[in-house]
């Protein structure tokens, strides 16, 4: 305060004034910068400025303790106090002459040159004091955001302007990419060689077809039914149907999602690229089939197992008799699996005129599903056969129709929300096949390596 007096002085003479200046500028000064200028007009220019040049500092440094220590006991009351009404409650427990002293005492006592007792109010007046002991607390200091790596976390976390975009190929709901991804698992695993893992090459690029794939399907599908949407309770406020996104925006997310699945497919043999692209037809005009016929469920089957055909020709570069009876059990596996899905929208389908196997069932609908069942598992054993498969496959399918009957049996097809969790369970139903064909493919006996031996005996 008085310092750049002193140098703007240089002198004596100087300083006198500045001091008198600063007096009736600041009546308080007075009595302080009275005694400092006398002793001080006494000593060389030299011996003032290095005795200014200390007590400044000593100052700031009471300052600046100040401002760490009250920071400092801020947090250390936010842990060990809690806070109550978003107020931060500073105190601190020293026995002092049988008092409690505060936050600013015990500041004062760090500084060393401010008596225990003040209250600082002068120094409240100063702009670095006022933000200081004028630091309240009236919330977070840092807003906390519950992210996570789930597939509604990242969405949520996203831009807003992608989100109508994330929710319109369902990235938040991935069951459907599941369903789809995992008969092409079964069927790459079963191809793969006697003795070894499937190739996680192979494994990737159909995951991501899969994503990409269900994605374009589902884009598809809201096309097709953005009118219906509108009117179901579970889906109008789906992209499309909520105007949230156009027509034409809509078309070029699907060009999008089409053009990578594209660009995956060329990766594999030729064979499988001509059987891949065959199944356009079915991905096109499966939305419409609810349309006209009770059986929409059946055209999604052909159409969500294509995968088991596309990884078996991926690996052997042709199809063998042993996918048959695998795609048929995919088959009667999304049969069961999208009847129970199609429960929770029957009512609403019966009002505005859309057909399900839902409806074609009725109170027969958990006899039809044990029927699927059955020959699912079926199914299932016969490729098993077929395939010469070990113990640990078998176990999978045992383990596989014990899911399915206690599905069928408990699911309450009058309560939407039973029905859409019996619905996502099927994605552990997929992975325990999945599991039990690795497995039983790591168990066989490589029939390659076995006729060579054989044909070229050990001689000695």
């Amino acid at each position: 305060m008085y310092l750049p007096c002193l140098v703007r002085s240089g002198g004596r003479i100087g300083l006198v004034c500045d001091v008198l200046y600063m007096t009736q500028k600041s009546p308080a000064f007075l009595s302080y910068s009275s005694l400092t200028c006398i002793s001080l007009t006494q000593k060389r220019n030299s011996n003032l400025w290095h005795v200014m040049n200390e007590r400044n500092r000593s100052l700031q440094g009471a300052r600046n303790m100040l401002q760490v220590h009250s920071r400092g006991n801020s947090i250390n009351s936010k842990v060990q106090n809690g806070l109550k009404d978003g107020e931060f409650l500073h105190t601190r427990n020293a026995k002092t002459s049988g008092k409690t002293s505060t936050m600013k005492d015990s500041a004062a006592v760090h500084a060393g040159n401010l008596d225990r007792r003040q209250n600082f109010h002068g120094m409240n007046r100063c702009k670095k004091g006022s933000e200081l002991n004028n630091l309240s607390y009236s919330g977070p200091l840092v807003q906390s955001q519950n992210f996570s790596l789930t597939p509604k976390g990242i969405l949520d976390a996203s831009p807003p302007v992608l989100q109508p975009y994330l929710r319109l190929i369902r990235f938040d709901k991935p069951i459907g990419t599941w369903l789809l991804y995992w008969p092409c698992t079964w069927s790459i695993a079963l191809a793969s060689t006697a003795g070894h893992f499937p190739s996680l090459y192979l494994l990737t690029l159909f995951g991501m077809g899969s994503f990409f794939m269900r994605g374009a399907g589902c884009i598809i599908n809201d096309m097709w039914d953005r009118d219906f949407d509108k009117k179901v309770e579970r889906t109008k406020l789906r992209p499309l149907a909520s105007g949230e996104l156009s027509m034409f925006q809509g078309v070029m997310c699907l060009g999008t999602m089409l053009s990578v699945s594209l660009a995956i497919l060329l990766q594999l043999n030729w064979y499988s690229i001509y059987l891949g692209a065959a199944s356009m037809g079915l991905v096109i005009t499966y939305p419409l089939a609810k349309r006209f016929t009770y059986w929409p469920q059946a055209l999604l089957g052909l159409t969500f197992n294509y995968g088991a055909m596309l990884g078996w020709t991926a690996v052997s570069g042709s199809l063998d008799p042993a996918i048959l009876p695998l795609y048929a059990s995919g088959f009667c596996w999304t049969m069961i699996y999208d009847t129970i899905y199609a429960h929770q929208d029957k009512y609403d389908d019966m009002l505005i005129g859309v057909k399900s196997t839902a409806l074609k069932f009725g109170d027969d609908t958990k006899k039809w599903l044990s029927g699927f069942g059955i020959v699912m598992v079926s199914g299932l054993v016969s490729t098993g056969v077929m395939c010469d498969q070990t113990w640990p496959y078998y176990l999978g399918v045992t383990i596989t129709a014990s899911h399915l009957a206690h599905q069928i049996y408990t699911v309450d097809l009058d309560n939407a929300d039973d029905c859409a969790r019996k619905f996502r369970s099927n994605t552990q139903l997929g992975l325990v096949m999945f599991l039990g064909i690795v497995i039983g493919t790591l168990l066989k006996e490589d029939k390659t390596v076995k006729t060579d031996e054989q044909s070229n005996p050990l001689k000695e």
